[in-house]
């Protein structure tokens, strides 16, 4: 079920339970015609060309010595060596049925023993295979029975499958073959191999080539609503257009901007509209790209990526989410600090501004969470800038909207001007997702263009989550209208609160039903009035439930986890208690208290009694609204759903008429 939103969050969401590269400076002048260039590149790693020269000399030398050792290798393990013995041994061998079997051509006879026999022409050496030639004068009717006595295998073909010099030459010329291929191969990938590269390029940058000008559809045509941030990014390309004018005035190039804010709020996009935009080489990686297990890789990776930069200079680096590696140091890392991911920060501090110079070399960085970057990488010289992308006002959204919509037909009635209002908090992400949620759905339902319907129901699909078609019993409908009926009543009848939008007793997501509510005017900051009355309506339905049924139900459990973040915050943030004061005791960042256990204690029950007084507020505003809290659960359970015109009506209100409630109890006491 529904209650409050959450202050300082999105207003709405309502919960239940490659540039073409540089111009050739090559030319027919000379190079003291040309000018000095606006960079500088000092202390290059690797050689000229990107590639160690090879000693062919000491190569083929190392070649054949190896090839060598092969054939040796290979001479020795040939199984099929046979020994000549006089066919007198022969005779011998035979007549103590020692012969295995044998095979014949002419006089040549070769044969296997089944067991080793001592040729006492070789000095007794031992032998299995053997070949023989039996004399013109043999009897060969005899040897044929002596043969057949002593039970020799007379084989029709030959014993000897010896592979001879040529194979042992082949052979061993095959591995000598594939040495030489990746010997080669490493030769050529090894310039990282002494510059930090790692074995076989394993250190190199995976995002060292720049993005291509054909590959990027992004331009500054299509960034919308955050024109503030828009007009940095584009000084920051006009200088590299026109350096010139800049100079003349002593200006510098900046080194860095940092783009800091929400997640959907148009960082990345940002970056790539700089490449469309820019007339320069632009690269572009991931700050987890730099990280690997094995400690010295990602610095590597770093040096490459800026090396590839600085010859092409002037060029921009994108680094996306940077905090992966930008996290302040000092912290429980590695042993003494000098872990993987602090090797790589430091080689970015290193190449960013150290004594490796990288000017030409702009670098923007993009982070959801710029407090825990570490404060070497935010100061000048580094990040000179830090923008902020907040989420889109009104009228930024109505911009962002028409650039969505830009290939989307839509129908007449489709008012952009309204969508936006009816969408705070949303950021350009969300409104992009809005508009093809919208298309789908039209492309769906089979219609020709997009009307207000398609993008109504997609704002609900994407703020209260998808219907669930299940049946629920008639008494839990009831008691389910009863619950969002008390939250949109008190909406309704407190002065300052947020015109009550939308509600339903659909089940969708976790939620048996929604109640939506949302501002006139984009909010930025908020009074205790107002919170006290968010805290009172997101209690509405529980107190609609103990009204009716007096009992309590688990349908409020985000209603009160809502209640008690922003109590709490009233309390230990905000400093809108006078017994606590204006102390900051709950920080906002997750880390522990620093407070004692009496004033954590004090919280507590400053908290309990602001929900306290805002629930016995609640009980008594719907006690007293009886018919009209009735008058809303008759519409929901006939219509399930309720737009902002029939609920007014259904509570007999017209317009959003405030209740005249009496004066509040103080806010806080002593």
């Amino acid at each position: 079920m529904e209650g409050a939103n959450r202050p300082g969050t999105e207003p709405g969401r309502r919960r239940r339970s490659g540039a073409p590269q540089a111009p050739d400076r090559r030319s027919g002048s000379s190079d003291k015609d040309k000018p000095k260039p606006p960079w500088r590149a000092e202390g290059l790693p690797g050689t000229p060309g990107g590639r160690p020269k090879i000693n062919w000399w000491r190569f083929v030398i190392t070649l054949l010595v190896v090839y060598a050792a092969f054939f040796v290798v290979s001479s020795f393990f040939d199984t099929g060596k046979v020994e000549t013995v006089s066919y007198t041994e022969f005779v011998k061998q035979v007549n103590a049925k020692n012969v295995k079997d044998i095979y014949a051509q002419g006089f040549n006879i070769e044969g296997d023993l089944k067991a080793a026999g001592q040729n006492p022409d070789a000095n007794n050496k031992s032998y299995t295979k053997f070949q023989t030639t039996i004399p013109a004068f043999a009897n060969n009717d005899q040897l044929s029975q002596q043969l057949d006595s002593a039970g020799v295998i007379i084989q029709a073909k030959p014993i000897d499958q010896s592979r001879g010099f040529w194979g042992n030459l082949l052979l061993s010329l095959l591995p000598v073959v594939l040495l030489a291929g990746l010997w080669i191969w490493i030769m050529r990938r090894g310039a990282s191999m002494m510059g930090g590269g790692g074995l076989g390029g394993l250190g190199r940058s995976k995002a060292a080539k720049p993005v291509e000008a054909g590959q990027v559809r992004v331009t500054f045509d299509d960034v919308a609503g955050i024109d503030e941030v828009e007009n940095e990014l584009v000084e920051v390309v006009d200088y590299l257009k026109d350096p010139g004018k800049y100079r003349r005035l002593g200006a510098k190039l900046p080194k860095g901007v940092l783009l800091a804010g929400p997640p959907g709020t148009g960082k990345t996009l940002l970056a790539r509209a700089v490449a469309g935009e820019a007339n320069v080489p632009f690269f572009s990686a991931s700050a987890s790209e730099f990280i690997e297990m094995i400690v010295g890789v990602g610095a590597s990776r770093v040096r490459d990526l800026f090396e590839e930069a600085r010859k092409v200079a002037p060029s921009i680096v994108f680094i996306d989410e940077i905090d992966a590696i930008g996290r302040a140091r000092g912290g429980a890392g590695g042993i003494g600090g000098h872990d993987e991911r602090e090797q790589t920060l430091n080689q970015i501090l290193t190449e960013m501004d150290g004594f490796s110079g990288a000017e030409g070399v702009i670098v923007i960085g993009a982070t959801n969470r710029p407090e825990i970057l570490d404060p070497a990488l935010l100061r000048p010289g580094r990040f000179d800038r830090t923008v902020q992308v907040g989420l889109p006002d009104a009228a930024g959204r109505i911009a962002i909207l028409e650039v969505h919509t830009r290939g989307v037909p839509l129908d007449g009635e489709v008012s952009l001007e309204q969508l936006a209002k009816t969408t705070p908090g949303m950021t350009g992400a969300d409104l992009a997702n809005l508009v093809n949620e919208a298309a789908l759905l039209a492309a769906k339902r089979g219609k020709e263009k997009v009307g207000t319907a398609d993008f109504t129901d997609a704002l609900e699909k994407l703020q209260l989550g998808a219907a669930r078609s299940i049946v629920m019993p008639e008494d839990e409908r009831t008691r389910t209208a009863f619950h969002e009926a008390g939250h949109a009543l008190l909406g309704m009848l407190q002065p300052g609160a947020d015109p009550v939008r939308k509600i339903s007793i659909i089940p969708r997501g976790r939620a048996l039903g929604v109640t939506l509510s949302t501002p006139d005017t984009d909010r930025y900051a908020y009074d205790e009035q107002y919170l006290r009355g968010r805290i009172t309506g997101a209690l509405g339905g529980m107190a609609a439930e103990q009204v009716v049924y007096g009992v309590i139900t688990t349908g409020a459990e985000n209603d009160l986890e809502q209640v008690t973040m922003i109590a709490r915050g009233m309390v230990g943030r905000w400093g809108m208690s006078e017994k606590v004061g204006p102390l900051t005791i709950l920080p906002n960042d997750g880390q522990q208290p620093q407070a004692s256990p009496a004033t954590l204690a004090m919280v507590d029950e400053e908290a309990r009694r602001i929900v306290d007084e805002c629930y016995e507020r609640a009980v008594r505003i719907l006690t007293e609204n009886r018919d009209k809290l009735d008058g809303i659960v008759a519409a929901l359970l006939e219509h399930e759903t309720l737009d902002e015109a029939g609920a007014y009506a259904a509570a007999g209100l017209l317009t959003a008429d405030t209740y005249d409630a009496p004066e509040q109890a103080p806010s806080s006491t002593a």
